[in-house]
């Protein structure tokens, strides 16, 4: 628990019920126990690894139940779920029919906040969320100011809220999982950098998707910060609920109007946090201070900017923390250099949003795609990309859905189609990119689909991509 006080008065004897196992139903029976509930742990599945985690818990006096993740607990009070859990469960229908509240672990760690806890600045989006909260923590640091990043990302957020160490800010990770299960988190800023058709099927529409995305901005004290490219994140700030004086904060690739971040010749300008906005302009970075200074890259700079510049923290440290920020693996990652040829690995592009701004990112590409497509459509993708591709290489069990998409809106541009879904497939596929690609292209994976076709998850994609242009830059050598 740390050394921090939180109150047992609130939690001695109460019934909560843990809906699942894992990374954040642990860490919650575990803290919620020590605070004094009677906890119970549900999880659908009984196999050796929940088998394993259920011993771990009992020993410590945490009751679990395998198998039955469907029945409501006798006498629970609350149930706090993990974020994967979908809202149409008949564990939730039942809570709703008995009155019983759910929380996810976000709305957890909210009501556990000690007194003069960390403000949190907030970050949610389609896209680009990890990277945007790390260059923020960057550009906190660079500030001076004790913070970490936090949420879906790296520490949890119950270990930040309840742990010893002591934090001026947090930098806050959601995903639209965690804000549909988090009904009072109110943050200090926060910023929805873009939104596109996403995890439909845990949500059941488009419109429940964007509604809990927009949830970020309520009760949102000094910005919300939204995308100018994107109106359908204006259109969420519009509709929030927000603490007076709050304002709406814009980022641009283009050169910003009043209470905008922008882009001027090459430079990130704030006309938002000056003195006189209608007429003055503040130097914050270069472009070129981003590492990748892809459009898209760019764009994530500008709102974790926006929101330090809400946090108080002055231009010097919005450059000095952009410039030290490394993207994280598999990250439109440049692997290396073969034959005057750039292979890039963006293994973390697993719908075509991801892609899309990929893509946009180079010129000439021979392009590396496939994999579980998830529900998606390509015509929109493959349509914008048209122009820049060399040619394209197909991996992966749905690639059929880009090849047809390919032949109604690029039909003169080379495919080839690998036939495999094991995962030696990536050598060759790689090979065939190399065929493809001259001097001067870049071979970019950019699957736009998931990897768990083939893959564990997206990193070993990206390693196995990573390992195979290696291996050609020693035959080449």
């Amino acid at each position: 628990m740390g050394s921090r006080e939180v109150s047992n008065q609130d939690w001695q004897g109460k019934h909560v019920t843990v809906a699942g196992l894992g990374v954040s139903g642990i860490p919650a029976a575990k803290v919620l126990h020590g605070l004094g509930a009677v906890v119970t742990v549900v999880n659908d599945g009984s196999d050796e690894r929940s088998r394993t985690q259920a011993a771990e818990l009992e020993a410590q006096g945490i009751a679990v139940r395998l198998g039955d993740g469907a029945t409501l607990p006798e006498s629970t009070e609350l149930i706090v779920t993990t974020p994967g859990w979908q809202p149409d469960k008949p564990l939730f229908t039942a809570a709703a029919e008995a009155g019983v509240p759910v929380w996810g672990d976000v709305e957890l760690a909210w009501r556990l906040r000690g007194p003069g806890a960390a403000p949190w600045l907030a970050v949610t989006g389609t896209n680009g969320k990890t990277t945007t909260v790390r260059m923020l923590a960057s550009i906190l640091q660079a500030a001076g100011l004790r913070t970490a990043a936090v949420g879906n990302i790296g520490v949890s957020l119950l270990d930040a809220v309840l742990g010893d160490e002591e934090y001026d800010v947090l930098a806050v990770e959601l995903s639209s999982y965690q804000l549909h299960w988090a009904p009072s988190l109110r943050a200090h800023s926060a910023a929805v950098l873009n939104l596109a058709p996403d995890h439909l099927d845990w949500h059941g529409s488009m419109a429940a998707y964007v509604a809990d995305k927009g949830r970020i901005y309520e009760g949102n004290q000094v910005a919300c910060v939204y995308n100018a490219a994107d109106p359908a994140t204006e259109d969420l700030v519009r509709e929030a609920d927000v603490e007076e004086g709050c304002r709406a904060i814009g980022f641009t690739l283009n050169t910003p109007g009043p209470s905008q971040l922008g882009v001027v010749d090459g430079i990130l300008v704030d006309r938002a946090f000056v003195a006189n906005r209608q007429k003055q302009a503040q130097e914050l970075a270069e472009v070129k201070d981003i590492d990748p200074p892809a459009p898209h890259n760019v764009a994530n700079a500008l709102a974790a900017a926006a929101l330090a510049r809400a946090f108080g923290v002055e231009p010097a440290a919005v450059r000095d923390g952009l410039r030290a920020f490394r993207p994280d693996p598999h990250r439109i990652e440049r692997v290396a250099n073969v034959a005057g040829v750039a292979y890039v690995d963006d293994s973390k592009a697993t719908n075509t949003h991801a892609a899309e701004a990929s893509l946009a990112a180079y010129d000439p590409i021979v392009w590396i795609a496939g994999g579980l497509a998830k529900g998606a459509a390509f015509d929109e993708l493959v349509t914008g990309a048209a122009g820049r591709l060399r040619g394209v290489v197909l991996i992966g069990r749905d690639r059929e859905l880009i090849r047809e998409a390919l032949t109604r809106h690029a039909p003169e541009v080379p495919v080839v189609d690998l036939d495999r879904t094991d995962t030696g497939a990536m050598s060759e596929a790689v090979r065939e990119a190399a065929r493809l690609a001259r001097p001067g292209d870049t071979v970019l994976m950019a699957p736009a689909c998931a990897s768990m076709d083939m893959f564990v998850n997206y990193n070993k994609r990206g390693e196995a991509f990573a390992d195979a242009v290696r291996a050609l830059a020693a035959e080449s050598a």
